[in-house]
């Protein structure tokens, strides 16, 4: 007996993996989900939703996504995987999470996929943040 509300087959989850099968091939669909209802809308399209840290200016007014805390990454992380079955989640990383240092960018990006389930996270920069990656 299925639990399924509307018996339907469940949607296989898009992977890491599958991202990375298709690098020279057929092309990837991303959209950026800050919540659960937008999530809901978008997810069936997507290979993969980012929920990106410009939700601190598009949901809270903030004047740049320099005040994004890692407490509000996570909590939106957390509502946009459990609203989603289908795309493969990733959360960025926020401003001073994991410039410091290796052990602290690590920690925090270990929190992250742990507290929302994720499948990465995404951090910014260069050549300079090459080893920390």
């Amino acid at each position: 007996m299925s639990t399924r509300i509307n018996n339907t087959p469940k949607i296989k989850r898009v992977t890491v993996p599958d991202i990375a099968s298709r690098k020279n091939g057929e092309p990837i669909v991303s959209l950026t989900a800050y919540t659960a209802p937008m999530t809901k809308i978008l997810d069936p399209y997507c290979d993969f939703l980012l929920v990106g840290d410009s939700l601190g200016m598009v949901l809270y007014g903030m004047e740049s996504t320099l005040t994004v805390t890692l407490d509000m990454m996570i909590n939106h992380g957390a509502a946009v995987v459990r609203a989603s079955n289908h795309a493969c989640i990733v959360v960025d990383m926020p401003f001073g999470s994991y410039q410091e240092s290796q052990s602290i960018a690590y920690r925090n990006c270990a929190r992250v996929m742990i507290e929302t389930g994720c499948a990465a996270v995404k951090i910014e920069g260069g050549v300079e943040m090459a080893d920390t990656v």
